[in-house]
């Protein structure tokens, strides 16, 4: 798979990945900053490390089923693998502007 290849199957990954929502917070799981890492390996497999608001998410399982499933379901992806992190601990400043903006936060 050509370093071309990965990247376009990263942004479809990306515009997937803002389809998927916490189910307490009315922005998408990417624009909170919640995704740390996508890496697309050479057999089209795809690992993840992506974090939670808080620890104790009660959605967690929820959130971290629908993201495998909705990347495996990205065409020319053959797996998904997704990892729960916590470092670094997550805060609103990972937010995209327009998350920030969605909760009525300031923009710096």
């Amino acid at each position: 798979m050509s370093e071309e290849e990965k990247y376009l199957l990263e942004e479809r990954i990306v515009e997937v990945l803002k389809t998927v929502y916490d189910p307490e917070i009315p922005v998408n799981i990417y624009d909170l900053g919640l995704i740390y890492r996508i890496e697309v390996m050479e057999d089209a497999s795809v690992e993840i490390d992506m974090t939670l608001t808080a620890p104790n998410c009660p959605a967690a399982d929820f959130i971290m089923e629908d993201v495998r499933l909705r990347v495996e379901g990205v065409s020319g992806v053959t797996s998904a693998t997704v990892n729960l992190v916590f470092e670094p601990e997550w805060d609103k400043d990972m937010m995209s502007d327009e998350a920030k903006l969605d909760l009525g936060f300031d923009v710096d």
